[in-house]
């Protein structure tokens, strides 16, 4: 099974790389294939006065220095076609963020790079309608797509997660198929000039999820939520991860049981 997971936004370089080894090590206890996230730039927040990270040059040599140090695997999101080399030069795998998962330039130019690329569902989109970002990536010349559910907009500040969409884009035969447990329970713009969440119901999201035949989980995670910089309303506790893997993991095996019979 496949784990994405790290702070939303990079804070520093210490605080990446104790998270790196920390997810690191209970995620390989747990057989997870780990790849580690956190954003250089949060371009989509909802306000300007909301902190957005370290910028590229610096975001990017971060990273680098947490992979040197911890030797995890990486991934980081885009939010323009020019971004896509120097991250490809950092990064595992490249993250086009739900609310540009239309970019037609944007979609090509990680695609380009040859690195594995996961296109995360806008909140507009209907689940089968993801097979034609992933005709964009494969005629770019994409060597690998993930495919991620994150919710979709219902009414004003509130997402819905349709279980649904888990086998509909297995369907489109791409590769993974993963949900963001974080961003599904978010509430965009509720908090006025932030948004808000519901953590309580990250692992209820992501254990649905996996018993839908999700091949792994995206969650952000935190030692200390209430204090992050970016999304620590969709933030899950790191001293909870360990315990929602162990569970996931569990529900997996059994699903896979059952399809044996």
């Amino acid at each position: 099974m496949i784990l994405i997971a790290g702070p939303c936004v990079i804070e520093s370089y210490d605080h990446c790389a104790f998270l790196a080894d920390a997810i690191l090590q209970r995620a390989a206890a747990l057989g997870f294939d780990f790849f580690f996230k956190a954003s250089f730039d949060k371009a989509n927040r909802t306000s300007s006065l909301g902190y957005r990270g370290p910028g590229l040059e610096r975001g990017l040599e971060i990273l680098m220095a947490v992979k040197q140090k911890t030797g995890v695997q990486l991934t980081t999101d885009i939010h323009e076609a020019r971004q896509a080399r120097a991250a490809a030069e950092v990064v595992d795998l490249i993250q086009i963020p739900a609310l540009l998962s239309r970019q037609t330039d944007l979609i090509e130019a990680a695609a380009r790079t040859k690195k594995p690329i996961n296109l995360k569902k806008g909140q507009f989109m209907a689940p089968e309608d993801m097979k034609h970002a992933c005709l964009k990536a494969q005629l770019a010349g994409a060597l690998g797509i993930f495919l991620t559910e994150r919710g979709t907009s219902f009414g004003y500040h509130n997402l819905v997660v349709d279980m649904r969409s888990i086998p509909i884009m297995k369907a489109l035969d791409k590769g993974p198929v993963i949900i963001d447990a974080s961003h599904a329970v978010q509430r965009p713009g509720a908090a006025g000039a932030a948004s808000s969440g519901d953590p309580e119901y990250i692992e209820t999201i992501a254990l649905a999820a996996i018993a839908a035949g999700a091949d792994g989980i995206f969650v952000e995670v935190h030692e200390r939520p209430e204090t992050a910089l970016s999304d620590g309303k969709n933030s899950l506790p790191l001293d909870r991860l360990t315990r929602l893997l162990a569970m996931a993991k569990r529900i997996a095996e059994t699903a896979r049981w059952a399809e044996s019979l």
